[in-house]
């Protein structure tokens, strides 16, 4: 089992080291092993529990972004079978990627890899599960037999069965994921705790933005020349009291995001002007401390940036710029699509925003 648990029921970061949870059903010799525990080397399958193994069926929903673990999960059972030299037969069952075919950002550098964070990969892919494993089976040399279920079937598409986690509540939030997810790496809610996780982002000190705005002659900050103002989306001032995580049953105050379905949107851009504009205007604001994920001692913004040149642009510094952000951004999402066109699996071509 990965992060989350056999049904997408365990909050994030949450590990799981016996089988309890799951006892009812252990019948006819059904083991459950989790991949998620509080010691490191759990996130690796044990080569014993894979050697008596006649195939090995994998279903994973993953989101499409590369901060998400599942991912890692999987690399790191294709490490293993093939550092054993395991000739297991593995059978992917592919599934829609719900973040759709934009790719955002750029390859995770090599210092910054982490569970959530496997290095070369960007922030958005657009890749589905199927042709991540292809990817990953060829980055690596694997040579065990690898099969792929597509998850068309005729006019009919396999459903997304099992839930990601409880904070991805629906087809909404991956719109948002890619951009959202960067204010887990600050003192800032992410809307864990609400209803509308990844959606809605704020905290108490955040109030001060309500001076800023009767500063300046914006009309409201969905004004065109808003310095964080897109067309993809609109924002609404919002307060929320989260019931759980960060500001636990305080009142924060910030914004709900209104994705406008008919405009392009680039997430991780708008996300890194939301964080750059906060971090500029709120003194209350800070980068979360301390160690975040397995695999790598960096605090979290760094290891979800995966990149010195973003996080130039987090911290304020005067050579990097937005134009420069983007300029970036258009150069390693095409490179990205160039490299993976091999492991494709679909007619459609993954798409651009910029």
């Amino acid at each position: 089992m990965p992060e989350h648990g056999l049904f997408g029921e365990l909050q994030d970061q949450i590990k799981l080291d016996g089988r309890e949870l799951y006892s009812e059903f252990e019948y006819n010799d059904c083991e459950f092993i989790s991949l998620y525990g509080s010691d490191e080397s759990s996130l690796c399958a044990k080569p014993e529990k894979l050697k008596d193994l006649d195939a090995l069926i994998i279903d994973l929903q993953d989101i499409g972004v590369r901060y998400y673990t599942f991912p890692s999960t999987l690399r790191n059972l294709f490490i293993t079978l093939t550092k054993e030299n395991i000739s297991l037969p593995v059978w992917i069952i592919d599934r829609e990627n719900p973040a759709g075919l934009w790719v955002e950002g750029s390859p995770l550098q090599k210092e910054y890899t982490s569970f959530i964070g496997i290095e070369g990969l960007p922030q958005r892919h657009g890749l589905t599960i199927g042709e991540l494993a292809y990817y990953f089976h060829a980055v690596i040399n694997a040579d065990f037999p690898l099969n792929i279920v597509s998850w068309k079937v005729g006019d009919r598409h396999l459903p997304w069965t099992i839930p990601l986690s409880p904070n991805i509540p629906g087809y909404f939030t991956p719109d948002f994921y890619s951009g959202q997810c960067l204010w887990e790496g600050t003192n800032a809610s992410e809307g864990r705790g609400t209803t509308r996780p990844f959606e809605v982002f704020g905290a108490p000190w955040m109030e001060c933005l309500m001076d800023y705005i009767k500063k300046t002659d914006y009309n409201n900050w969905n004004d065109p020349r808003h310095p964080i103002f897109d067309p993809g989306a609109s924002l609404r001032w919002h307060r929320f009291i989260p019931t759980f995580h960060k500001y636990q049953n305080e009142c924060c105050f910030g914004f709900q995001l209104i994705r406008h379905k008919k405009e392009k949107y680039h997430a991780l851009v708008h996300g890194l002007r939301l964080i750059h504009f906060v971090r500029e205007n709120c003194e209350g604001f800070a980068f979360r401390p301390g160690k975040y994920e397995a695999g790598n001692d960096k605090i979290a913004i760094e290891l979800l940036a995966g990149d010195t040149f973003i996080m130039n642009y987090l911290n304020g510094k005067t050579e990097v710029s937005l134009n420069d952000i983007k300029e970036y951004f258009k150069k390693t999402e095409s490179a990205w699509i160039e490299k993976t066109k091999e492991f494709r699996l679909y007619e459609e071509p993954l798409l651009q925003v910029l």
